[in-house]
């Protein structure tokens, strides 16, 4: 089999909220207590997607004001269309190409850090991965998000631990390279080596910001039965749905059997597993 990746999509958002939109909203929560920021403050939130994040400010943060951009016109379209608050409004913009000049209380970026730029190949990701660093596309937005924010804003995002508690994709990854061993240079968890704690430390740190923390922000994803888990991934959003749907329908079947068997299946039928993701935070100076 070809381990030849197929481009990540994203431009359908019912399907992103059945894959990852569901379980970014309830991280979203905790990233927000995480952070202890005040009321009334001015949100821009980097990659905002379908809006989730976007949303749980609105809703438990009492913003002043929040923008949220994104690279993907759909998206942006979706957004406007999930999140009805006269203080949320959603523009269309890239992440690595911020144009805006201390005009926030805090800069926030759900889930899209590692997707910014054109992503690394395997090459480059293995250097990356050796020497514990990033890119010039990551620098360049959590640049951007500095220059955003007043003196003393936040600045701070989170990011799923694909390599390690992000169990959901950890079972899909780990039962696709049982299936298709080139399937491993597609696991996010090899592509991404941003999405760690040190490497968020030392992008943050990079960037000139001061007191950088880290944290594991740890949720419970909760699946009715296997087709509650499995269906996301036919939905093509993303790198795992996007894998699953480039193969011929009977790899795909032998996929899905090997993501079953690997899965923790109560005796009603229902899976309950945790989704992590690495969050940091830091201060203009």
């Amino acid at each position: 089999m070809s381990s030849q990746r197929p481009a990540d999509t994203w431009s359908d958002g019912d399907a992103y909220e059945a894959y990852v939109g569901r379980w970014s909203r309830l991280v979203a929560g905790k990233f927000l207590a995480w952070l202890g920021t005040g009321e009334q403050l001015r949100w821009l939130d980097v990659g905002a997607g379908t809006g989730a994040l976007s949303a749980v400010i609105a809703e438990i943060a009492d913003p002043r004001a929040v923008v949220g951009v994104d690279t993907s016109a759909a998206y942006v379209d979706d957004a406007r269309r999930r999140v009805d608050d006269p203080r949320v409004r959603f523009e269309r913009s890239d992440a690595g190409s911020l144009r805006y000049d201390a005009e926030f209380d805090a800069a926030v970026s759900g889930l899209v850090l590692n997707f910014v730029g054109p992503g690394p190949t395997k090459r480059a990701a293995d250097r990356l991965r050796r020497t514990r660093t990033f890119g010039p596309d990551a620098r360049a937005a959590v640049d951007g998000m500095r220059r955003a924010v007043v003196p003393g804003g936040v600045v701070a995002a989170y990011v799923w631990d694909y390599a390690g508690r992000m169990e959901l994709m950890r079972h899909f990854w780990d039962a696709a390279a049982t299936v298709d061993p080139s399937a491993r240079d597609l696991d996010e968890g090899r592509r991404f080596p941003l999405c760690d704690p040190q490497a968020l430390d030392e992008l943050w740190r990079a960037a000139g910001l001061r007191s950088v923390e880290t944290a594991a922000l740890d949720v419970t994803t909760s699946f009715r039965d296997f087709d509650d888990y499995w269906s996301p991934f036919l939905g093509g959003q993303g790198p795992a749905p996007a894998y699953a749907m480039s193969l011929p329908a009977p790899r795909r079947d032998a996929l899905r059997d090997a993501v079953r068997s690997s899965l923790p299946i109560a005796d009603d039928g229902s899976i309950s597993l945790i989704a992590r993701a690495w969050a940091v935070k830091g201060r203009r100076r």
